[in-house]
C-alpha cells in the first residue's frame, strides 16, 4: 500500500519561499509520477506541478511556472515542490498524489493528508 505524506507548510509574508515534501512509501518510487495539487478555501483541487518517475521530465500550472520547481530524489523517496516569491493566492492545502502525470485530482489513485501554507503579510 502506498503511503504519502506530506510536510513543509507554514504561514509566510509574499516574497517569501516555502519547500514542500512528501514522503513515499510501499512502493518502488521511481516507478510512480508524482504530481502536486492544492485546494483553497471553497474551490476545488488545482493541479500545480508534476514529473515524471524518472524525473526528467516535468509540468507545471500556468500560475506555478517560474515560482515552483518540482523535484524528486529516488535515493530518499521523496518528491519536493520548492515555491518563490509566493502570493497570497497561493493560501491552500497542499497535497502529493500518485501516481500521476495528467489528469484530475482524482484520477490519482494515492494521495496524501494535505499540508497548509498560508501567505499572509
Amino acid at each position: 500500500q502506498i503511503h504519502l505524506v506530506e510536510s513543509g507548510g507554514g504561514l509566510v509574508k509574499p516574497g517569501d519561499s516555502l519547500r514542500l515534501s512528501c514522503a513515499f512509501s510501499g512502493g518502488t518510487f521511481s516507478r510512480y509520477a508524482m504530481g502536486w495539487f492544492r485546494q483553497a478555501p471553497g474551490k476545488e483541487h488545482e493541479f500545480v506541478a508534476a514529473i515524471t518517475g524518472s524525473g526528467l521530465s516535468t509540468r507545471y500550472a500556468g500560475s506555478a511556472k517560474g515560482r515552483f520547481t518540482i523535484t524528486r530524489d529516488n535515493a530518499d523517496t521523496t518528491v519536493y515542490l520548492q515555491m518563490d516569491s509566493l502570493k497570497p493566492e497561493d493560501t491552500a492545502v497542499y497535497y502529493c498524489a500518485a501516481p500521476y502525470y495528467r489528469g484530475t485530482f482524482a484520477d490519482a489513485p494515492y494521495r496524501g493528508q494535505g499540508t497548509q501554507v498560508t501567505v499572509s503579510a
